[in-house]
C-alpha cells in the first residue's frame, strides 16, 4: 500500500512545477502580471483558508473555539516569524527578498504536509473498508484539483517577493515535497493519533496572515480604476474558484 501512496503524492508534488509555464514569457511581461497574480493569490489563499481548510478542521476537531484558537496561534506565529525575517533580511530598510516569500513557503509547506497525510489516510481507509485503492485515487484527484490554482498563486507570490523564476520554481517544488513526508509519517502513525486537523487550522492562520497583511494592501497601490477593477475581479475569482473546486471534490 505504501507504493501507491508515494506515487500519488509524488504526482501531487509535481503540480508545483506548473509555474514553469511562465518561463515562456519575457521578464517585462511577467512584471505586468504581478499585480493580477497578487490579487488572484489573495483571493485563493483566503478562499482556501475559510472555505476549505477551516470547515474541515472544525469538523475534525469538533470545537470551533479550539479551531479558531489554533488559527490565532498560527496568525501570531507568522507575525513573529515575519518580524524575525524582516530583522534578518532588511536591516538597512531594503529587502531584496520580501519576507512574504518565506512565510508563503512555510505555510504552503505545512499545507502540503497535511495533503500528504490526507492522501495516505484515504488509501489506508479504503484498504481497510475493502475499496482497495479507489478512495485514495479519488482523494489524489481532489487534492490536485485544488493544488493547481494554489501553486500558481504561490509561484506568483514568490516572483512578487523578489525571487527569479528559476529559484521561485525550485523553492515552490521544495515546499511541495513536504507532502511526501506527511504521507510517510501518516502511513505509520495515523492509526495511533490523528494530528492533521490542528495542522490544517494552523496553516489556515498562516494563509490568512499572508493574504491580509502582505498581499491585499498591495492592491491599494493601484490607482488606475480599470486596473483595480481587474484586480478585484481576479481576487473574487480566486475565492469563487476555490469554492467551486471544494464543492465538486468534497
Amino acid at each position: 500500500m505504501l507504493i501507491p501512496i508515494l506515487i500519488s503524492v509524488s504526482v501531487v508534488s509535481l503540480v508545483s512545477l506548473i509555474g514553469a509555464l511562465f518561463f515562456f514569457f519575457h521578464t517585462n511581461t511577467i512584471e505586468k502580471f504581478i499585480g493580477p497574480m497578487v490579487a488572484f493569490a489573495s483571493g485563493s489563499l483566503l478562499g482556501t483558508a475559510f472555505l476549505h481548510m477551516l470547515p474541515e478542521a472544525i469538523s475534525e476537531i469538533g470545537s470551533p473555539n479550539i479551531t479558531f484558537g489554533i488559527v490565532l496561534v498560527g496568525i501570531a506565529t507568522f507575525l513573529v516569524l515575519e518580524r524575525l525575517l524582516y530583522w534578518h533580511h532588511c536591516r538597512d530598510g531594503i529587502c531584496r527578498v520580501h519576507p512574504v516569500t518565506y512565510l508563503t513557503l512555510v505555510s504552503d509547506g505545512v499545507h502540503n504536509f497535511v495533503d500528504g497525510m490526507v492522501i495516505a489516510g484515504a488509501f489506508v481507509l479504503g484498504s481497510a473498508s475493502g475499496n482497495s485503492i479507489s478512495l485514495g485515487l479519488l482523494t489524489t484527484v481532489a487534492v490536485i484539483a485544488h493544488e493547481v490554482p494554489q501553486e500558481l498563486s504561490d509561484f506568483g507570490i514568490l516572483i512578487f517577493g523578489g525571487f527569479n523564476r528559476r529559484k521561485a520554481l525550485f523553492l515552490n517544488f521544495a515546499s511541495a515535497i513536504t507532502a511526501l513526508f506527511g504521507a510517510i509519517i501518516a502511513y505509520f502513525t495515523i492509526s495511533i493519533i490523528n494530528y492533521s486537523a490542528p495542522l490544517v487550522a494552523f496553516s489556515a492562520g498562516g494563509f490568512i496572515y499572508v493574504a491580509a497583511v502582505n498581499l491585499m494592501p498591495k492592491l491599494h497601490e493601484e490607482h488606475v480604476n480599470k486596473k483595480f477593477a481587474l484586480q478585484l475581479s481576479l481576487f473574487l475569482l480566486g475565492i469563487i474558484l476555490i469554492q467551486v473546486i471544494s464543492m465538486s471534490t468534497h
